[in-house]
């Protein structure tokens, strides 16, 4: 009974799996079907929380729309989450960031993660 689920969950399991870590922001193409139509949202926010593992795997993302906050989960293996694209990185030292919820203006923001490890020194 096992073989089968887990061939039928191997099956539906991304290849490629988006690299992205709690903090970064990240641009999240969704499709959305309207009838007959069929058409790609994008939905850019903040990475504050990532959920379980294998194929019920998520990931919630947060920002900031027209003076309110907006949280969105989405299923990391879903076919309906075309592609996860990071505009920026973050740096946090928490797993979650719940306590963005709080906060207002610039203490809403993480603060972008520069990586210094790889200059010349001359």
């Amino acid at each position: 009974m096992n073989k089968k689920i887990d061939a039928l969950v191997n099956e539906q399991l991304k290849t490629v799996v988006p690299q992205f870590k709690i903090g970064d922001t990240v641009r999240v193409y969704n499709k959305i079907k309207e009838g007959a139509k069929e058409r790609t949202q994008i939905f850019e926010g903040t990475v504050i929380a990532r959920h379980g593992g294998g194929i019920s795997e998520t990931f919630k993302v947060r920002r900031i729309a027209y003076g309110c906050g907006v949280e969105k989960t989405f299923p990391l293996h879903s076919p309906v989450v075309e592609k996860v694209e990071v505009v920026r990185q973050g740096k946090v030292r928490r797993a979650k960031l719940y306590y963005l919820r709080g906060r207002k203006g610039k203490g809403g923001k993480v603060k972008e993660y520069i990586d210094l490890g790889n200059q010349d020194k001359e």
